[in-house]
Protein backbone atom coordinates (compact mmCIF):
# COMPACT_ATOMS: atom_id res chain seq x y z
CA UNK A 1 0.00 0.00 0.00
CA UNK A 2 1.11 3.39 -0.86
CA UNK A 3 -0.31 4.88 2.62
CA UNK A 4 2.13 5.15 4.62
CA UNK A 5 5.09 6.35 1.93
CA UNK A 6 1.91 9.65 1.69
CA UNK A 7 2.41 10.50 5.00
CA UNK A 8 4.23 13.33 5.78
CA UNK A 9 7.18 11.96 8.33
CA UNK A 10 9.14 15.10 8.85
CA UNK A 11 6.23 16.72 10.90
CA UNK A 12 5.87 13.40 12.73
CA UNK A 13 9.18 13.32 13.56
CA UNK A 14 8.93 17.37 14.45
CA UNK A 15 6.00 16.49 16.63
CA UNK A 16 8.21 13.46 18.22
CA UNK A 17 11.26 15.83 18.99
CA UNK A 18 8.96 18.98 20.11
CA UNK A 19 7.36 16.58 22.70
CA UNK A 20 9.70 14.51 23.98
CA UNK A 21 11.13 17.02 26.76
CA UNK A 22 7.53 16.99 28.09
CA UNK A 23 7.33 13.53 28.29
CA UNK A 24 10.58 13.33 30.27
CA UNK A 25 10.47 15.71 32.34
CA UNK A 26 9.03 13.69 35.49
CA UNK A 27 12.72 12.09 35.23
CA UNK A 28 14.56 15.11 34.23
CA UNK A 29 13.36 16.81 37.48
CA UNK A 30 14.19 13.74 39.74
CA UNK A 31 17.39 13.44 38.16
CA UNK A 32 17.73 17.28 38.82
CA UNK A 33 16.63 17.00 42.15
CA UNK A 34 19.12 13.96 42.85
CA UNK A 35 22.51 15.34 41.11
CA UNK A 36 22.57 18.84 41.51
CA UNK A 37 22.57 20.83 44.87
CA UNK A 38 18.71 21.47 44.19
CA UNK A 39 15.94 20.79 46.47
CA UNK A 40 12.42 18.97 44.71
CA UNK A 41 11.10 22.51 44.82
CA UNK A 42 14.11 24.66 43.11
CA UNK A 43 13.84 21.19 40.65
CA UNK A 44 10.70 21.65 39.86
CA UNK A 45 10.50 24.94 39.06
CA UNK A 46 13.48 24.13 36.12
CA UNK A 47 11.04 22.06 34.85
CA UNK A 48 8.35 24.65 34.89
CA UNK A 49 11.21 27.00 33.20
CA UNK A 50 11.52 24.87 30.70
CA UNK A 51 7.83 24.04 29.66
CA UNK A 52 6.96 27.92 29.73
CA UNK A 53 9.85 28.93 27.81
CA UNK A 54 8.48 26.54 25.11
CA UNK A 55 4.98 27.76 25.48
CA UNK A 56 6.04 31.07 24.79
CA UNK A 57 7.79 30.22 21.80
CA UNK A 58 4.70 28.61 20.61
CA UNK A 59 3.04 31.98 21.75
CA UNK A 60 5.46 33.75 19.57
CA UNK A 61 5.17 31.52 16.44
CA UNK A 62 1.78 30.71 15.78
CA UNK A 63 1.50 33.04 12.92
CA UNK A 64 5.00 33.47 11.95
CA UNK A 65 5.32 29.95 10.70
CA UNK A 66 4.13 29.89 7.12
CA UNK A 67 5.64 33.42 7.00
CA UNK A 68 9.42 32.55 7.32
CA UNK A 69 9.27 29.17 6.35
CA UNK A 70 9.04 25.21 7.88
CA UNK A 71 12.32 24.42 7.09
CA UNK A 72 14.08 27.82 7.80
CA UNK A 73 11.84 27.71 11.54
CA UNK A 74 12.50 23.76 12.26
CA UNK A 75 16.12 23.58 12.18
CA UNK A 76 16.42 26.49 14.23
CA UNK A 77 14.27 24.92 17.05
CA UNK A 78 16.51 21.78 16.71
CA UNK A 79 19.30 23.84 17.00
CA UNK A 80 18.54 25.59 20.18
CA UNK A 81 17.03 22.01 21.45
CA UNK A 82 20.53 20.37 20.62
CA UNK A 83 22.29 22.99 22.33
CA UNK A 84 20.47 24.04 25.26
CA UNK A 85 19.71 20.45 26.15
CA UNK A 86 23.30 19.23 25.60
CA UNK A 87 24.76 22.07 27.47
CA UNK A 88 22.81 21.36 30.26
CA UNK A 89 23.70 17.77 30.24
CA UNK A 90 27.12 18.48 30.10
CA UNK A 91 27.30 20.88 33.05
CA UNK A 92 27.30 20.81 36.78
CA UNK A 93 26.45 24.75 37.26
CA UNK A 94 23.17 25.03 38.37
CA UNK A 95 23.03 28.18 36.49
CA UNK A 96 24.10 26.44 33.24
CA UNK A 97 21.69 24.06 33.89
CA UNK A 98 19.09 26.91 34.10
CA UNK A 99 19.96 28.75 30.77
CA UNK A 100 20.45 25.22 29.00
CA UNK A 101 16.73 24.16 30.18
CA UNK A 102 15.13 27.79 29.04
CA UNK A 103 17.36 27.61 25.94
CA UNK A 104 16.20 23.77 24.91
CA UNK A 105 12.45 24.86 25.59
CA UNK A 106 12.38 27.75 23.05
CA UNK A 107 13.76 25.16 20.72
CA UNK A 108 10.94 22.29 21.40
CA UNK A 109 8.30 25.30 21.24
CA UNK A 110 9.69 26.42 17.88
CA UNK A 111 9.71 22.81 16.81
CA UNK A 112 6.12 22.25 18.00
CA UNK A 113 5.07 24.82 16.00
CA UNK A 114 6.45 24.12 13.11
CA UNK A 115 4.70 20.40 13.31
CA UNK A 116 1.39 21.31 14.64
CA UNK A 117 1.03 23.85 11.53
CA UNK A 118 2.09 21.66 9.37
CA UNK A 119 0.03 18.86 10.33
CA UNK A 120 -2.97 21.54 10.47
CA UNK A 121 -2.79 21.79 6.56
CA UNK A 122 -2.67 18.23 6.16
CA UNK A 123 -6.19 16.44 4.92
CA UNK A 124 -6.17 13.98 8.04
CA UNK A 125 -4.72 15.94 10.88
CA UNK A 126 -6.04 13.52 13.44
CA UNK A 127 -4.19 10.59 11.46
CA UNK A 128 -1.23 11.91 11.85
CA UNK A 129 -1.15 13.68 15.15
CA UNK A 130 -2.04 9.68 16.91
CA UNK A 131 0.96 9.06 14.60
CA UNK A 132 2.82 11.58 16.41
CA UNK A 133 1.51 10.65 19.74
CA UNK A 134 2.63 6.90 19.42
CA UNK A 135 6.09 7.67 18.40
CA UNK A 136 6.81 10.12 21.21
CA UNK A 137 5.37 7.65 23.44
CA UNK A 138 7.00 4.53 22.44
CA UNK A 139 10.27 6.56 22.23
CA UNK A 140 10.09 8.01 25.97
CA UNK A 141 8.15 4.87 27.03
CA UNK A 142 12.38 3.10 25.69
CA UNK A 143 14.02 6.26 27.29
CA UNK A 144 12.11 5.34 30.99
CA UNK A 145 13.13 1.72 30.73
CA UNK A 146 17.07 2.20 29.48
CA UNK A 147 17.87 5.66 31.55
CA UNK A 148 18.32 3.64 34.53
CA UNK A 149 20.42 0.94 33.21
CA UNK A 150 22.99 4.00 31.98
CA UNK A 151 23.54 5.05 35.85
CA UNK A 152 23.04 7.89 37.88
CA UNK A 153 23.94 11.56 36.84
CA UNK A 154 21.20 14.90 35.64
CA UNK A 155 22.46 14.68 32.10
CA UNK A 156 20.92 11.75 30.82
CA UNK A 157 17.40 12.75 30.01
CA UNK A 158 18.73 16.05 28.60
CA UNK A 159 21.19 14.47 26.57
CA UNK A 160 18.76 11.78 25.13
CA UNK A 161 16.68 14.87 23.75
CA UNK A 162 19.11 16.61 22.35
CA UNK A 163 20.48 13.85 20.67
CA UNK A 164 16.48 13.22 18.97
CA UNK A 165 17.04 16.72 18.43
CA UNK A 166 19.98 15.81 16.17
CA UNK A 167 18.92 12.65 14.34
CA UNK A 168 15.70 14.51 13.21
CA UNK A 169 17.81 17.47 11.71
CA UNK A 170 18.32 15.39 8.38
CA UNK A 171 14.28 15.57 7.84
CA UNK A 172 14.42 19.37 7.41
CA UNK A 173 15.40 19.18 4.04
CA UNK A 174 12.00 17.62 2.97
CA UNK A 175 10.71 20.57 4.67
CA UNK A 176 8.93 23.53 2.11
CA UNK A 177 11.24 26.69 2.59
CA UNK A 178 7.78 28.48 3.38
CA UNK A 179 4.70 26.60 4.28
CA UNK A 180 1.98 29.39 2.19
CA UNK A 181 2.92 32.14 -0.80
CA UNK A 182 3.29 35.64 0.14
CA UNK A 183 0.10 36.59 -1.70
CA UNK A 184 -2.04 34.29 0.88
CA UNK A 185 -0.30 35.30 3.88
CA UNK A 186 -0.72 38.83 3.14
CA UNK A 187 -4.45 37.99 1.83
CA UNK A 188 -5.51 36.80 5.58
CA UNK A 189 -4.73 40.01 7.06
CA UNK A 190 -2.97 38.10 9.99
CA UNK A 191 -6.83 37.32 11.32
CA UNK A 192 -7.58 34.59 12.89
CA UNK A 193 -11.08 32.26 11.87
CA UNK A 194 -13.44 31.29 14.09
CA UNK A 195 -12.05 34.09 17.01
CA UNK A 196 -14.37 33.01 20.02
CA UNK A 197 -14.63 28.95 19.38
CA UNK A 198 -10.71 29.25 19.17
CA UNK A 199 -9.97 31.65 22.03
CA UNK A 200 -12.59 29.62 24.54
CA UNK A 201 -10.30 26.69 23.36
CA UNK A 202 -7.03 28.33 24.11
CA UNK A 203 -8.57 29.65 27.56
CA UNK A 204 -9.71 26.00 28.45
CA UNK A 205 -6.39 23.74 27.70
CA UNK A 206 -4.32 25.41 30.22
CA UNK A 207 -6.94 23.90 33.00
CA UNK A 208 -7.15 20.78 30.92
CA UNK A 209 -4.04 20.80 31.36
CA UNK A 210 -3.43 21.85 34.44
CA UNK A 211 -5.78 19.41 36.34
CA UNK A 212 -4.01 16.53 34.94
CA UNK A 213 -0.69 17.60 35.89
CA UNK A 214 -1.10 18.08 39.26
CA UNK A 215 -2.37 14.55 39.51
CA UNK A 216 1.15 13.31 37.55
CA UNK A 217 3.43 15.36 39.71
CA UNK A 218 2.32 13.82 43.27
CA UNK A 219 0.91 10.45 41.62
CA UNK A 220 4.63 9.27 43.49
CA UNK A 221 3.71 9.90 46.59
CA UNK A 222 0.19 8.80 46.39
CA UNK A 223 1.67 5.53 45.87
CA UNK A 224 4.37 5.40 48.32
CA UNK A 225 2.47 7.73 50.95
CA UNK A 226 -1.26 7.18 50.88
CA UNK A 227 -1.26 3.44 49.35
CA UNK A 228 1.46 2.12 51.24
CA UNK A 229 3.09 0.57 47.72
CA UNK A 230 7.13 0.35 47.49
CA UNK A 231 8.87 2.15 44.83
CA UNK A 232 9.46 -0.49 42.99
CA UNK A 233 5.39 -1.42 42.94
CA UNK A 234 4.76 2.13 42.02
CA UNK A 235 7.32 1.81 39.28
CA UNK A 236 5.85 -1.13 37.81
CA UNK A 237 2.59 0.56 37.58
CA UNK A 238 3.75 3.51 35.94
CA UNK A 239 5.47 1.08 33.15
CA UNK A 240 1.70 -0.61 32.32
CA UNK A 241 0.13 3.03 32.60
CA UNK A 242 2.14 4.14 30.12
CA UNK A 243 1.78 0.71 27.56
CA UNK A 244 -2.18 1.32 28.06
CA UNK A 245 -0.91 4.61 26.70
CA UNK A 246 0.22 3.24 23.58
CA UNK A 247 -2.95 1.61 23.47
CA UNK A 248 -4.92 4.76 23.58
CA UNK A 249 -2.75 6.21 20.71
CA UNK A 250 -3.41 3.29 18.44
CA UNK A 251 -7.05 3.06 19.49
CA UNK A 252 -7.36 6.67 18.42
CA UNK A 253 -5.89 6.96 15.48
CA UNK A 254 -8.39 3.54 14.23
CA UNK A 255 -11.32 5.15 15.36
CA UNK A 256 -10.29 8.08 13.37
CA UNK A 257 -13.04 11.07 12.85
CA UNK A 258 -15.74 7.97 13.11
CA UNK A 259 -16.80 8.86 16.56
CA UNK A 260 -16.58 12.43 15.95
CA UNK A 261 -14.44 15.25 18.18
CA UNK A 262 -17.67 16.37 20.90
CA UNK A 263 -18.12 12.76 22.06
CA UNK A 264 -14.37 11.58 22.77
CA UNK A 265 -13.34 14.87 24.04
CA UNK A 266 -16.45 15.64 26.40
CA UNK A 267 -17.11 11.88 27.46
CA UNK A 268 -13.44 11.37 27.62
CA UNK A 269 -12.46 14.63 29.93
CA UNK A 270 -15.30 13.40 32.24
CA UNK A 271 -13.86 9.80 32.70
CA UNK A 272 -10.51 11.15 33.47
CA UNK A 273 -11.94 13.07 36.17
CA UNK A 274 -13.13 9.91 37.32
CA UNK A 275 -9.76 8.42 37.02
CA UNK A 276 -7.87 11.91 38.61
CA UNK A 277 -10.88 11.39 41.95
CA UNK A 278 -9.74 7.48 41.98
CA UNK A 279 -5.84 8.00 41.61
CA UNK A 280 -5.98 10.87 44.29
CA UNK A 281 -8.58 8.94 46.96
CA UNK A 282 -6.32 5.36 46.84
CA UNK A 283 -5.63 3.65 49.75
CA UNK A 284 -4.21 0.29 48.07
CA UNK A 285 -2.85 -1.29 44.48
CA UNK A 286 -5.73 -2.04 42.96
CA UNK A 287 -7.06 1.59 43.26
CA UNK A 288 -3.74 3.02 42.43
CA UNK A 289 -2.90 1.09 39.49
CA UNK A 290 -7.36 0.97 38.30
CA UNK A 291 -6.50 4.96 38.16
CA UNK A 292 -3.58 5.51 36.65
CA UNK A 293 -3.60 3.13 33.86
CA UNK A 294 -7.09 3.79 32.77
CA UNK A 295 -6.19 7.95 33.06
CA UNK A 296 -3.15 6.86 30.74
CA UNK A 297 -4.80 5.33 28.60
CA UNK A 298 -7.71 7.99 28.01
CA UNK A 299 -5.10 10.84 27.83
CA UNK A 300 -3.47 10.77 24.72
CA UNK A 301 -6.95 9.84 23.17
CA UNK A 302 -8.13 13.05 23.86
CA UNK A 303 -5.07 15.04 23.41
CA UNK A 304 -5.13 13.24 19.71
CA UNK A 305 -9.04 14.55 19.20
CA UNK A 306 -8.36 17.76 20.71
CA UNK A 307 -5.75 18.52 18.28
CA UNK A 308 -7.40 18.01 15.78
CA UNK A 309 -10.53 20.46 17.26
CA UNK A 310 -7.55 23.30 17.39
CA UNK A 311 -6.13 22.17 13.90
CA UNK A 312 -9.91 22.46 12.15
CA UNK A 313 -10.54 25.76 13.13
CA UNK A 314 -7.48 27.22 11.25
CA UNK A 315 -5.52 25.37 7.88
CA UNK A 316 -2.63 27.40 8.65
CA UNK A 317 -2.32 25.76 12.03
CA UNK A 318 -2.50 29.29 14.51
CA UNK A 319 -4.87 28.25 16.59
CA UNK A 320 -3.40 24.41 17.25
CA UNK A 321 -0.16 26.14 17.76
CA UNK A 322 -1.62 28.56 20.82
CA UNK A 323 -3.73 25.77 21.96
CA UNK A 324 -0.76 24.17 21.89
CA UNK A 325 1.19 26.70 24.14
CA UNK A 326 -2.05 27.28 26.58
CA UNK A 327 -1.74 23.87 27.22
CA UNK A 328 2.30 23.97 28.23
CA UNK A 329 1.17 26.51 30.51
CA UNK A 330 -0.86 24.62 32.43
CA UNK A 331 1.04 21.44 32.41
CA UNK A 332 4.11 23.97 33.70
CA UNK A 333 1.67 25.02 36.67
CA UNK A 334 0.87 20.91 37.08
CA UNK A 335 3.49 19.58 39.56
CA UNK A 336 3.35 23.12 42.08
CA UNK A 337 -0.50 23.23 41.94
CA UNK A 338 -0.60 19.49 42.66
CA UNK A 339 1.87 20.15 45.58
CA UNK A 340 0.09 22.83 47.19
CA UNK A 341 -3.52 21.30 47.29
CA UNK A 342 -1.67 17.74 48.68
CA UNK A 343 -0.31 19.69 51.84
CA UNK A 344 -2.83 22.43 52.41
CA UNK A 345 -5.57 19.76 52.02
CA UNK A 346 -4.91 16.21 51.34
CA UNK A 347 -4.61 13.93 48.52
CA UNK A 348 -8.01 13.12 48.25
CA UNK A 349 -9.33 16.78 48.79
CA UNK A 350 -7.02 17.53 46.08
CA UNK A 351 -8.21 14.64 43.44
CA UNK A 352 -11.96 16.22 44.23
CA UNK A 353 -11.05 19.55 43.45
CA UNK A 354 -9.08 18.55 40.31
CA UNK A 355 -11.83 16.05 39.18
CA UNK A 356 -14.45 19.33 39.56
CA UNK A 357 -12.20 21.29 37.08
CA UNK A 358 -11.78 18.92 34.92
CA UNK A 359 -15.66 17.83 34.28
CA UNK A 360 -16.52 21.93 34.34
CA UNK A 361 -13.55 22.51 31.62
CA UNK A 362 -15.36 19.79 29.67
CA UNK A 363 -18.25 21.75 29.04
CA UNK A 364 -16.94 24.68 26.89
CA UNK A 365 -14.40 22.22 25.13
CA UNK A 366 -17.51 19.93 24.19
CA UNK A 367 -19.34 23.04 22.75
CA UNK A 368 -16.46 24.34 20.62
CA UNK A 369 -16.46 20.48 19.30
CA UNK A 370 -20.06 20.83 18.67
CA UNK A 371 -19.87 24.00 16.98
CA UNK A 372 -17.22 23.14 14.57
CA UNK A 373 -19.02 20.18 13.88
CA UNK A 374 -22.12 22.19 12.52
CA UNK A 375 -19.74 24.65 11.13
CA UNK A 376 -16.84 23.06 8.83
CA UNK A 377 -14.03 24.71 7.26
CA UNK A 378 -15.40 27.10 4.41
CA UNK A 379 -15.23 25.63 0.83
CA UNK A 380 -15.11 27.57 -2.65
CA UNK A 381 -17.05 26.36 -5.00
CA UNK A 382 -15.13 25.19 -8.13
CA UNK A 383 -16.84 25.25 -11.29
CA UNK A 384 -15.34 23.25 -14.06
CA UNK A 385 -16.11 24.09 -17.39
CA UNK A 386 -15.79 22.05 -20.18
CA UNK A 387 -15.78 23.87 -23.95
CA UNK A 388 -17.20 21.49 -26.78
CA UNK A 389 -18.73 22.31 -30.12
CA UNK A 390 -22.16 22.94 -29.89
CA UNK A 391 -22.09 22.77 -25.90
CA UNK A 392 -23.24 24.80 -22.66
CA UNK A 393 -20.64 24.76 -19.97
CA UNK A 394 -21.83 22.91 -16.90
CA UNK A 395 -21.12 22.23 -13.38
CA UNK A 396 -18.97 19.10 -12.63
CA UNK A 397 -18.44 19.34 -9.20
CA UNK A 398 -16.77 21.31 -5.98
CA UNK A 399 -13.63 21.37 -4.00
CA UNK A 400 -12.01 24.53 -2.83
CA UNK A 401 -8.82 26.46 -4.25
CA UNK A 402 -6.15 28.71 -2.24
CA UNK A 403 -7.04 31.77 -4.83
CA UNK A 404 -10.57 31.34 -5.41
CA UNK A 405 -12.59 29.93 -8.28
CA UNK A 406 -10.66 28.07 -11.04
CA UNK A 407 -11.96 27.34 -14.35
CA UNK A 408 -11.21 24.29 -16.42
CA UNK A 409 -10.95 25.28 -20.47
CA UNK A 410 -10.33 21.81 -21.47
CA UNK A 411 -12.11 18.36 -21.87
CA UNK A 412 -9.66 16.51 -19.94
CA UNK A 413 -10.08 15.68 -16.39
CA UNK A 414 -8.69 18.59 -13.84
CA UNK A 415 -7.39 16.67 -11.80
CA UNK A 416 -7.76 14.75 -8.01
CA UNK A 417 -9.45 17.70 -6.57
CA UNK A 418 -10.27 15.80 -3.61
CA UNK A 419 -10.11 17.79 -0.40
CA UNK A 420 -10.40 17.45 3.38
CA UNK A 421 -11.15 20.37 5.23
CA UNK A 422 -8.58 19.23 8.36
CA UNK A 423 -12.18 19.20 10.23
CA UNK A 424 -14.95 16.42 10.57
CA UNK A 425 -14.80 14.33 7.47
CA UNK A 426 -15.92 17.20 4.69
CA UNK A 427 -15.04 15.60 1.04
CA UNK A 428 -15.42 17.75 -1.78
CA UNK A 429 -14.61 15.95 -5.24
CA UNK A 430 -14.16 16.91 -8.99
CA UNK A 431 -13.35 13.30 -9.95
CA UNK A 432 -14.76 9.87 -9.01
CA UNK A 433 -12.58 7.89 -6.16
Amino acid sequence: MSAPRSLPWPLVALFTAGYLASYLLPTTVGRLDAGLPLSATQAGAIGSALLLSSATAGFLLASRVDRTGARTLARLGLTLAAAGYGGAALTGSVPGVVAGAVIGGLGSGTVNAVAVSGIAGRPDPHRITTLGLLCVSALAGALYLTIPRLGPGHGLPLAAIALTALAVWPLTGRLPARTAPARATDAAGGRLPHPRAGLLLACAMPLWSLGQNSLWGVSGRIGLVQAHLTEVTVGAVFAVALGAGLLGVVGAGVAGPRLGRALPIGLGTALIAVCVWVSASATGLRSFAAGEIAWNLLYPVVLSYVIGLAASLDPRGRWAVLVGAASSLGTAAGPLTGSLLAARAGFPVMGEVLAAVLVAVAVPMTAVALRTRRRPLPAVEVVEVTLQPAAAPSPAGYGTADAGVRTAATAAPAGRGAYEAAGPNVYASTSAR
